[in-house]
């Protein structure tokens, strides 16, 4: 192949080595290999980097390995593809081919990213990966990655069943023996090229494990993991210390808890027809009490004829309930007197 441009002949023939066929269109991977910190611009003052082909090749290495995957292992589940190709596409492995395969000394930077390899040898495969897509398409993707990845670098079956999520193994073991984990956030800073640095620390029971530091949450977290898993294995002291953690917590948890107060509305105010207030219970009302007055009653007007016959109505009462006075007098009487009146009166009544 006759090579267009003379002063790209050396990074021509690095490519043929590293994808094992010629580029077609060398400026993209040009671009794929130009780190953040190179601070290039173009035409309109932004800032040029292999930061969107590394968000492309990132997306076109789960959707080819996850195919390849998929077909290496009929009939496995979900679980393990999704494992298997997680291990294929984490950090440690992209750095690993990235130096395996000279990636890395093609990168532009301005050598203070060497700081931290776990992010610039990865990226820039990535990146190399979305410049192929652009390039040559899809298909050329899936042989690179068929013929020249997984065929002569990386032994796929005992990547599968070799286990390296040790954030997983921490929390299936903390599951299984209803341990509580945490992953606290203990310092998020940014190094010299201002790529950010996180460390966490595990904390079981609230007893605190490892600290983990690396320049991803993920990354961290999963050295914090191992730290700890070795830890407990390592430190019987450890491990009773967060079994005895446990044991106050849940013996707090089974303590009796007071009952909730109730908020349903009384009725107990409704009388049902088949109950009877009790006497002392019965509240007579104002209206059934008697009200008196200091004022005597106005006498009524009534006409002389009415007034005579209510007199007359009234003598005639009066002596047939009350005794007839006529005959006391104030007057001295002699004896002979009382005597006879009193026989004539006996006589009378006989005669009647």
């Amino acid at each position: 192949m006759k090579l267009p441009f003379r002063k790209n002949k050396e990074l021509y023939l690095s490519l043929r080595k590293i994808l094992g066929f010629y580029p077609h269109d060398i400026s993209y991977y040009q671009l794929a290999l130009m780190h953040k910190s190179v601070m290039h611009r173009n035409k309109k003052g932004k800032p040029v980097n292999n930061e969107r082909l590394e968000f492309l090749g990132d997306a076109i290495l789960d959707a080819i390995v996850g195919d390849i995957v998929y077909r290496h292992f009929p009939g496995k589940r979900e679980g393990f593809l999704t494992n298997t190709r997680s291990k294929l596409v984490q950090r440690e492995t992209l750095n690993k081919l990235a130096r395996e395969m000279g990636i890395d000394r093609l990168i532009l930077s301005n050598g203070r990213g060497q700081s931290h390899n776990s992010y610039l040898g990865g990226n820039a495969f990535e990146a190399l990966v979305g410049a192929l897509y652009l390039d040559r398409g899809y298909d050329m993707c899936m042989r690179f990655m068929e013929k020249r990845i997984l065929s002569q670098m990386i032994n796929i079956d005992k990547v599968a069943y070799k286990e390296v999520n040790f954030k997983s193994k921490l929390i299936e073991w903390s599951q299984k023996n209803r341990v509580k984990l945490t992953f606290e956030l203990r310092e998020q800073a940014k190094d010299n090229n201002g790529s950010p640095k996180f460390c966490y620390q595990v904390v079981l029971e609230g007893e605190k494990g490892c600290l983990g530091s690396g320049y991803s949450k993920k990354e961290s977290q999963q050295l914090a993991s191992k730290l700890t898993l070795e830890k407990l294995k390592k430190e019987p002291q450890f491990i009773d210390a967060v079994f005895e953690a446990k044991a106050s917590r849940t013996k707090m948890e089974e303590e009796p808890v007071e009952n909730v107060p109730d908020t349903s509305e009384s009725s107990e105010f409704i009388i049902s027809s088949d109950k009877t207030i009790p006497e002392e219970e019965k509240h007579v009302t104002a209206f059934q009490e008697k009200v008196y007055t200091d004022r005597p009653a106005k006498p009524l007007r009534r006409s002389p004829m009415y007034r005579a016959q209510e007199a007359a109505q009234s003598q005639k009462e009066q002596s047939a309930d009350d005794f007839d006075l006529s005959d006391i007098s104030a007057a001295p009487q002699s004896k002979e007197y009382i005597i006879a009146a009193a026989e004539a009166e006996a006589f009378g009544k006989e005669d009647s």
